[in-house]
């Protein structure tokens, strides 16, 4: 059993020294794998390992940090934790830390400019290394960002694109997206497709609205500007159920046919099969429903939702490694490259779509 001291008493590099017959400075070049550890004979390093790990030595974090100018953590700050978009980005970001020594430090401002401005300032007084911003719909926060930049703060956002206000961007390809779904309904054999699109001053939104219409343009698919809605802009990233149902109950109370509804996102799909049940009808019988994202929710529902995937385990992985990758620069050189990178979406086929009856 390892010779532990009690809770109360923290095995020190003294206590190794003194246990394993070396110098304590001989002890930390060893522990700390200095550069000098190169010159210690093979037999004593082993011996001063395998004595620390006897007595349960652990390394003094934040000495060792005070040392070296280095927190070995990186902020992660999210727009919105209740956001159902988030949860596999962070995901990601924690799958690639965790075989790293950075630790992530967490903070949700709750879709709030104050917080999120009160705890970049904070992350920032702890001198995290680096910031990962997992933004929504809502996020609007790019000159709260631009600073960092002159401090060479290695600074990624996952979920839109910042890359005008020279920040580094992760996301999905919105417009290849809002082509894939369209081009689903299509190959169905639907002509009569209603779509609801997301908040007007939401660049996704656009973008997936584009792609939309580039594929009816080149199959010669008439998008009637009757059957086509539009969610209100909102401070609750969640709303989008609610208006989903509003939105599709307008469209049947207007008794303009359509087989198939494009939904902006799973969420208002959801709402869209909850709008359709409440009238009598369902998903796909009446009306086939396409979201967009792939949310935990999409795969659980009645009948599954058929969505575009946005990968978005990966979108968080990939963020957290463009920042590692520049903290193994120099510090001097430690600036992340504020381009775009897009993530190609993907079709994923469940039940709520299907040939028009």
């Amino acid at each position: 059993m390892p010779e532990r001291k009690s809770k109360s008493a923290r095995v020190t590099l003294v206590d190794v020294a003194r246990k394993s017959g070396f110098s304590p400075s001989t002890v930390s070049i060893v522990l700390s794998e200095a550069p000098l550890s190169r010159y210690v004979a093979a037999q004593t390093k082993e011996r001063i390992r395998k004595t620390a790990q006897a007595l349960g030595y652990r390394p003094d974090i934040f000495a060792r940090s005070l040392r070296s100018r280095h927190s070995n953590t990186i902020g992660v700050l999210v727009f919105d934790i209740s956001d159902p978009f988030c949860v596999f980005i962070l995901k990601g970001i924690e799958k690639t830390l965790h075989p790293t020594q950075y630790l992530p430090i967490l903070m949700d401002a709750h879709h709030e400019r104050k917080q999120f401005e009160r705890y970049l300032d904070l992350l920032m007084e702890r001198r995290v290394e680096a910031l990962i911003v997992v933004a929504n719909w809502l996020f609007d926060e790019g000159k709260s960002l631009a600073g960092l930049r002159e401090k060479k703060m290695p600074l990624v956002v996952v979920g839109q694109d910042v890359s005008k206000k020279h920040i580094g961007s992760v996301t999905v390809d919105n417009e290849a997206g809002g082509y894939e779904a369209m081009k689903h309904l299509y190959e169905f054999g639907h002509r009569q497709i209603a779509v609801i699109r997301g908040p007007a001053k939401l660049s996704d939104s656009q973008l997936r609205w584009d792609g939309m219409q580039r594929f009816a343009s080149e199959y010669g698919l008439r998008l009637d500007p009757r059957r086509i809605r539009q969610l209100s802009d909102t401070l609750d990233p969640i709303s989008g159920f609610e208006g989903g149902v509003q939105l599709t109950e307008e469209l049947i109370r207007s008794r303009l046919k359509f087989t198939g509804l494009v939904a902006f996102d799973d969420l208002t799909a959801l709402g869209a099969v909850r709008a359709l049940a409440r009238t009598g009808r369902s998903a796909p019988q009446d009306c086939s429903v396409i979201g967009f994202d792939d949310v935990p929710l999409a795969a659980l529902s009645t009948p599954g939702l058929t969505t575009i995937r946005q990968p978005m385990e990966e979108m968080g992985s990939l963020a957290t490694r463009r920042v590692l990758d520049v903290l193994r620069e120099a510090d001097e050189s430690r600036e992340v490259t504020p381009d775009l990178q897009l993530l190609p979406p993907s079709l994923v086929l469940r039940d709520s779509t299907a040939r028009p009856s």
